[in-house]
C-alpha cells in the first residue's frame, strides 16, 4: 500500500507534463480567436461557438465578426484580422489563388438555393420562360449554377428571362416581398426570411403568397446526374491559424460539434444567430435549418465535388475562382 500512492501521484504528474509539453507544442490555448461570417448559414455554428463558449479550450477569448460585401470581406482576410473565415468555396478558391494564405477546412453548407414564387404551379426552371426573375450576385455562384442548369435544358436566358439582379439575397428578397417581382432565385435563410415575412408558411391560417418552387439542389442532382447538393460554403483557415495544423483541428472538431447542434437544435440555434445578426428573425433561421441539405465533409473529403463544381465555374465565369482550380495546398489535411 505504501507504493500505490507515489505511482499514481507520478501518474498524475507525468499526465500533466505531457499536456503541458502538447500545449506548449501547439501553442494552444492561444490568446484569442476571431472568426467571421456572412448573414447566412455557414455563420451558425460560428456563432453558437462563441455563444455556448465552445472554444474555451483551444482560446481565451473568441469573438464573430459578421461581413455583408466584398469589401468586408478583403478587407478581413488582407488584413489578419479573421482566423477562420466561413464564406462560399468559390470565393475562398478565388482567395487562395490571388495568393491569400488559406486552408480550406470544412464544407457544411451543400445547398441552400431555392426558386421562390408567387406561381404555386411552377415547378421547373422551364415553367419561369417569359417571367422576370430576381438574383442576386451577377456572375457569381447562384448566378452561375442558375445558368448552367438553365441551358441544360435547353433554355435560352436571354430570350427566354427577364433576369434582374440585386446585389445582395436580402436585396432579392425586398423585391420579392415588396411585389417588385413575383420570382426570385435565393438562398437560406433570406428564403425562410421572405417566406416568414409574407405569413408563407404551412401554419398559415390564409393562402400563402409565396411558395417554394424549385429546389435547385434537386434540379442539380437531375441533370448533372450526381448527388442532389452543392458543395457551396464552408470554413477556411486564414494566416498564421492555417499553419498551425493543431488549432485548425482543434477547432475543425469544435466547428463540427456545434453544427450538428445546431441541426438537433435549431429553434435555440436561431434565438442565437438572431440576437447576432439582427437583420434575421430566430424562427427564419430555425426553418432554414430543417430544410437544408445536413451533408457535412472536411475539405479533403469533398475535393472530389468541389474540383468538378470549380471546373463549371472555370468554363463559365473563371474570375469567380481565380482563374484556375486550386492545387492540393488549398486543402487542409489533419495531421496524424
Amino acid at each position: 500500500m505504501v507504493m500505490i500512492f507515489p505511482a499514481r501521484l507520478l501518474l498524475g504528474i507525468c499526465c500533466l507534463l505531457a499536456l503541458s509539453g502538447w500545449a506548449q507544442a501547439t501553442g494552444l490555448p492561444v490568446k484569442k480567436l476571431t472568426l467571421a461570417g456572412p448573414a447566412a448559414g455557414v455563420s451558425n455554428a460560428l456563432i453558437h461557438l462563441v455563444a455556448s463558449g465552445g472554444l474555451s479550450d483551444i482560446a481565451e477569448e473568441a469573438e464573430f465578426v459578421l461581413w455583408s460585401n466584398p469589401d468586408q470581406l478583403r478587407a478581413l482576410t488582407l488584413s489578419g484580422k479573421a482566423d477562420f473565415l466561413a464564406a462560399p468555396t468559390n470565393v475562398a478558391a478565388n482567395l487562395y489563388n490571388r495568393g491569400v494564405l488559406l486552408k480550406l477546412v470544412n464544407v457544411s453548407q451543400w445547398g441552400v438555393l431555392w426558386m421562390i414564387s408567387r406561381d404555386a404551379d411552377k415547378r421547373t426552371l422551364a415553367d419561369f420562360k417569359g417571367e422576370e426573375i430576381a438574383i442576386p450576385f451577377r456572375a457569381d455562384m447562384p448566378d452561375i449554377v442558375f445558368t448552367h442548369l438553365a441551358e441544360k435544358q435547353g433554355i435560352n436566358l436571354k430570350k427566354d428571362f427577364k433576369l434582374r439582379y440585386s446585389a445582395t439575397p436580402m436585396d432579392a428578397m425586398q423585391l420579392l416581398i415588396t411585389r417588385r417581382v413575383n420570382h426570385a432565385l435565393l438562398a437560406e435563410p433570406a428564403v425562410s426570411m421572405a417566406l416568414r415575412k409574407t405569413q408563407s408558411f404551412p401554419v398559415s391560417i390564409i393562402a400563402p403568397e409565396l411558395h417554394r418552387s424549385v429546389d435547385v439542389q434537386q434540379e442539380w442532382g437531375r441533370l448533372m446526374a450526381s448527388e442532389a447538393r452543392i458543395p457551396q460554403a464552408g470554413i477556411a483557415a486564414l494566416g498564421a491559424t492555417a499553419q498551425n495544423p493543431a488549432l485548425v483541428m482543434a477547432f475543425e472538431a469544435a466547428y463540427a460539434r456545434a453544427n450538428q447542434w445546431c441541426i438537433e437544435h435549431a429553434e435555440e440555434c436561431g434565438k442565437e444567430v438572431a440576437a447576432q445578426i439582427k437583420l434575421l428573425m430566430p424562427e427564419a433561421v430555425a426553418d432554414a435549418l430543417s430544410t437544408q441539405n445536413n451533408h457535412y465533409a472536411t475539405a479533403a473529403q469533398a475535393r472530389p465535388e468541389l474540383e468538378a463544381f470549380y471546373q463549371i465555374l472555370l468554363e463559365r465565369q473563371p474570375a469567380s475562382v481565380g482563374g484556375k482550380l486550386p492545387d492540393e495546398g488549398f486543402y487542409f489535411l489533419p495531421v496524424e
